[in-house]
């Protein structure tokens, strides 16, 4: 594979992953609706920073270790825990939210890059991912060097940012439409839907041979 190559395939592989639904979307849509259209940038930042740090963990050879069934069964129960925590902090904070945007916009912003980061790691098939596929096309990528890795990295990222900026700018755009009301009833769908994912992760790290 050449530089070119390797971006397009992890742009694409990145995108398909972007476009499913799951809890970073989930999250970026609910607080589209109060932050408007920065949040998918400011989301991904923080997503970014954890697959950064996952990147530089596998290409040290720490993929054998994280690639363990006992490991894999531990992320998926602790991000099912975050998960169930996530959503129920949402559904407990209805009575008390609003559309009105924080003054201090760098605190929100801080908020907004770190629950990027804590939704990653919540989501139990991120970490799969990373220690399967993503191990696999790092491999290839890690043949032409620090530049096929740079060349990796920066499709997976621009294809994550290209889509969360996109929902978000697009929910964003129309919140100045929709009442406190509607609001909170996006927001409580939002959080059982995390619940729900909560559940499901649970389930499979406890029961089902991953």
């Amino acid at each position: 594979m050449n530089y070119l190559s390797i971006f397009l395939i992890s742009f694409t592989i990145a995108l398909t992953g972007a476009l499913a639904p799951g809890p970073l979307l989930t999250m970026v849509i609910a607080k589209s609706l109060k932050y408007g259209k920065k949040t998918g940038p400011l989301v991904i930042a923080g997503h970014a920073i954890l697959e950064v740090l996952m990147v530089i963990v596998l290409v040290m050879g720490l993929g054998k270790i994280i690639n363990n069934p006992v490991v894999i069964r531990v992320i998926t129960v602790v991000g099912a825990l975050i998960l169930l925590y996530f959503g129920c902090s949402i559904l407990r904070s209805l009575p008390h939210v609003s559309l009105s945007v924080p003054v201090e916009s760098f605190g929100s912003s801080t908020t907004l890059i770190l629950q990027g980061i804590t939704m990653s790691i919540a989501n139990p098939y991120w970490s799969i991912w990373w220690v399967t596929v993503g191990l696999g096309l790092l491999l290839s990528a890690r043949g032409l060097g620090i530049r096929g890795l740079a060349c990796f990295l920066t499709g997976h990222i621009l294809a994550d940012l290209a889509w969360y900026s996109f929902i978000s700018y697009s929910i964003g755009k129309s919140k100045k439409f929709i009442s406190v009301n509607t609001y909170k009833k996006i927001l409580g769908v939002c959080a059982v839907v995390i619940i729900c994912f909560g559940f499901y992760f649970g389930i499979t790290g406890f029961i089902k041979k991953l």
